[in-house]
């Protein structure tokens, strides 16, 4: 599968670690849990795709890694058991003063969203949970997306229904006072369900008549 960025092995190792970790690039010293690396492989399928360094630290060292046979097996394992639908990064090795990194490109995808599964221990039961969470990347981070954007990365596959009615006017009036718009909001304006309410306004942001703003799990609708 072809990325959409980075373009495949056409960025040196030394000018990707010099640019420092970005939204479409990450360090990792040592990767142990399979589960950790999921998410950050998660996110960059469901944004513009990216690549993981192993074997670079935060401060931009190239520390290398021990085991490529290791850290392929820990990568294996992460798309196996904790994305969802799976996705198929890429690896390639660079050796730099006798230490390897690995490099594992990961592609935009054509199956968003998909899910980060983790387990954890739920605070009240203290039983242990599976945890399906959509994370996409933001700037050097990877956010939970919120419910508005898991909704938008599901429409893409879907054609696109939107007529222009009483709601609609509701919202344009709106948004001409107050400039945004959030889905509860919407919904109270309109009396719709969130679900009717959440596929009326993501429609509009695919036709970009809206478009989608906010950080991590807060976002809200705006003219363009």
């Amino acid at each position: 599968m072809s990325l959409s960025w980075p373009q495949r092995n056409t960025t040196p190792l030394l000018e990707l670690v010099e640019q420092g970790e970005t939204r479409h690039t990450e360090f990792k010293r040592l990767v142990h849990s399979p589960q950790k690396i999921a998410k950050s492989i998660a996110a960059f399928a469901n944004t513009e795709g990216g690549v993981i360094l192993i074997g670079v630290d935060d401060d931009k060292r190239i520390t290398g890694i021990h085991s490529e046979k290791e850290m392929l097996e820990i990568i294996d394992e992460a798309v196996r058991f904790h994305v969802e639908p799976r996705v198929k990064p890429e690896t390639a090795v660079e050796e730099f003063k006798k230490r390897l990194v690995l490099l594992v490109f990961i592609p935009e995808s054509r199956q968003k969203p998909h899910y980060h599964i983790s387990t954890e221990r739920d605070r009240e039961t203290l039983k242990q949970v599976i945890r399906r969470r959509v994370y996409t990347r933001e700037g050097s981070h990877n956010k939970a997306a919120s419910d508005d954007k898991i909704c938008l990365m599901r429409s893409q596959s879907s054609p696109i229904h939107l007529s222009f009615g009483r709601n609609e006017q509701l919202l344009f009036s709106h948004l001409q006072q107050h400039g945004t718009i959030t889905t509860k909001e919407f919904c109270s304006l309109t009396g719709l369900s969130r679900n009717k309410a959440m596929q009326t306004l993501v429609s509009m942001v695919r036709t970009g008549t809206l478009v989608l703003q906010g950080t991590g799990n807060k976002s809200y609708f705006a003219l363009p």
